[in-house]
């Protein structure tokens, strides 16, 4: 059945204040390991699945990533954004996902949705 007629489904899984700026929780929806970050404030979803080796990204380290700079110069920049695979290094954009050295590699993400301090995730 195509994406567009496929029912998708709110599964609340946490609490507003249950998962602080910066921080992240894992959690299971439907068979899925899925991490859901709060990115100051924003709270993303992936899954828990690198697409390099199939190893779970979301136990690798969230941190951030050098800007673009001059010559010699190193800006640091995007603290809570970037997460490290955990097993080779691959670094992905939990705003996009996309893979920083690869464009065209990506994490999985989903989309969230805040309600009365519920956060859900739409599966």
């Amino acid at each position: 059945m195509s994406e567009s007629r496929r029912q998708r489904t709110e599964w609340p899984v946490a609490r507003v204040d249950e998962i602080a700026p910066g921080e992240m929780r894992l959690i299971e929806v439907r068979g899925h390991s899925i991490g859901l970050f709060n990115v100051e404030g924003e709270f993303i979803a992936v899954l828990n699945i690198c697409p390099h080796e199939l190893a779970p990204v979301c136990r690798g380290r969230l941190s951030g990533t050098t800007l673009p700079s001059m010559p010699g110069e190193y800006v640091w920049g995007r603290d809570g954004e970037i997460i490290s695979c955990p097993w080779h290094g691959w670094e992905f954009d939990l705003r996009t996902g996309k893979a920083l050295a690869d464009p065209h590699a990506r994490v999985r993400r989903y989309d969230v949705t805040v309600r009365d301090d519920i956060v859900a995730i739409v599966l």
